[in-house]
Formats: structure tokens, C-alpha cells, sequence
């Protein structure tokens, strides 16, 4: 009996702390569920530079809060690129209305998402980005689940940006915890960590574990993650994501200063 109780106890606790998040986020207001879709900010954040005053080329990878309800528990992430030379970006990300497909096209990179201020996870830049593009474009082509969409706990956004993470050597990016179905594996077990340097178990997105030098340590309990990052002096939480002094990814910069045609003058 003292063993059924000190079970039923730590469950409780266990479940309290994947749920607290969440609460939180509901109970602040903060987040854009109840905005009209249809008129909810879609306007450049002014983190990315104008391709028009910037020769080089670009790979920036984003996030934002998810629509709705899912912003409570999950953000949507995209990947950015821009050639050396070209007056535009291009955009890779799934989204869709009813039916989810993969997206590559010209597009804002940085774009609020339905309301949300998008966060730069990565900013790479000049002949690093340039090699980088090729790659990207071919894990694109390669994602295995083209037109294959759920929410939770995957394949879904964070999946696709994951697999072209993995996909692409020297793009190593360590996603947020709360990028849920970033662990989504398919019918594979076990894989290297978007961030390299390290592996994670997966069943199916619904359970795993993830240990690597810029993920830090990571518990996937039903699509949601808790852990530590002992290298960004941080705890992650389920809904709040990573809570820490610095940022896992070297490559980033959380607020770069954009460059704009005014600069280039």
C-alpha cells in the first residue's frame, strides 16, 4: 500500500508539473489564441536584414507561438534562406488549412505568426550560409511526410524543421522543448539530436529521451518535454520551454541588428 501511495504521489506531482506551463500561459492572457485569424498580424518583426542591402547569403531558423490553444503548449517553427545575390527569401515550413502540406517559396522571413512575435533560433550568414542552401533545399525535397499532418504528436511544422535540421550537415540547431513534435521519429527509435553532438529515444512522439551538448537533457512525456540544459544554464518546462541565462545555439543572436537599405547608404 505505502508503494501504491508513493506512486500515486509522484504521478501527481509529475503530472502537475506538465500541466503548470500551460496553466500559466492561460492564466496570463499573453498569448493571441483569441484573435481572429483572419486579420491577426502577419507583418515583418524587423529582425531579418533586407536582402536588397544584403548580399550575402542567409539562413535564419525561427519560431513562434503556435494558433490558438496549441500556443499554450507549443510553438511553430520555419526555416529561412536567402542565396548570395538574390533580392528575396525563401521560406520552407508546413502549413495548411484542413490539409497540411510542405511549403517552399518567397515569402517574409520573418513574419509574426498569426499574432505572435516570431524568435530567431539561428542566424548563419555569408559563405557558411551559402553552402548550407543546397542542402537545405534537398532535405525540403526529401522529408518523408509531404503530405502527412498531426498536431500532436506528429509528424507535423516542428517535425518537418527537424528532419531538415538532421538532414543538413552543419546546421546543427538545438530546437525549443516546446517545439512539440520536433521527437517524432517515424518508425525509427533512436537518432542524432537536431543540435548534433548527441542522441534521443523516441516512441512514436509519444515518450522518449534526448541528451546532447546544446539540447542538454530532455524528458518527452506524451508530446511534452521537462528537462535541464546544464550549457545555457537553463531548465525547461512543458509549455514555457527553456528558461536560462544563455542561448544553446552559438550561431544565434536573439536580437541581431537588421540591416536595412538606410544602412547600406
Amino acid at each position: 500500500m505505502k508503494s501504491l501511495r508513493a506512486w500515486l504521489y509522484s504521478s501527481g506531482l509529475l503530472i502537475a508539473l506538465v500541466a503548470l506551463g500551460p496553466l500559466l500561459l492561460a492564466a496570463s492572457g499573453s498569448l493571441h489564441g483569441a484573435e481572429d485569424w483572419r486579420t491577426a498580424n502577419r507583418d515583418s518583426a524587423g529582425i531579418a536584414p533586407d536582402p536588397a542591402a544584403y548580399e550575402e547569403a542567409i539562413v535564419q531558423v525561427y519560431g513562434a507561438r503556435a494558433w490558438s490553444w496549441r500556443g499554450y503548449f507549443a510553438v511553430h517553427t520555419w526555416i529561412s534562406t536567402k542565396e548570395a545575390g538574390a533580392d528575396h527569401y525563401k521560406v520552407h515550413e508546413v502549413t495548411g488549412w484542413r490539409r497540411y502540406v510542405v511549403n517552399s517559396r518567397p515569402d517574409v522571413p520573418d513574419r509574426h505568426w498569426y499574432g505572435a512575435r516570431p524568435t530567431l533560433y539561428a542566424d548563419l550568414r555569408g559563405p557558411e550560409a551559402a553552402g548550407l542552401i543546397p542542402d537545405i533545399e534537398a532535405a525540403v525535397q526529401s522529408y518523408p511526410w509531404q503530405e502527412q499532418y498531426e498536431a500532436w504528436p506528429g509528424p507535423n511544422s516542428n517535425t518537418f524543421v527537424a528532419w531538415v535540421i538532421r538532414e543538413t550537415p552543419g546546421l546543427d540547431i538545438a530546437l525549443p522543448s516546446h517545439a512539440i513534435g520536433k521527437d517524432y521519429l517515424g518508425a525509427s527509435l533512436v537518432s542524432e539530436t537536431p543540435g548534433g553532438l548527441g542522441y534521443q529515444l523516441s516512441l512514436g512522439g509519444y515518450f522518449g529521451l534526448l541528451a546532447g551538448v546544446r539540447e542538454g537533457l530532455e524528458l518527452n512525456i506524451l508530446g511534452l518535454s521537462l528537462g535541464i540544459n546544464p550549457a545555457a544554464l537553463s531548465i525547461k518546462l512543458p509549455g514555457l520551454g527553456e528558461l536560462g541565462l544563455l542561448n544553446p545555439n552559438p550561431m544565434a543572436d536573439s536580437d541581431p541588428a537588421p540591416i536595412t537599405s538606410a544602412d547600406a547608404d
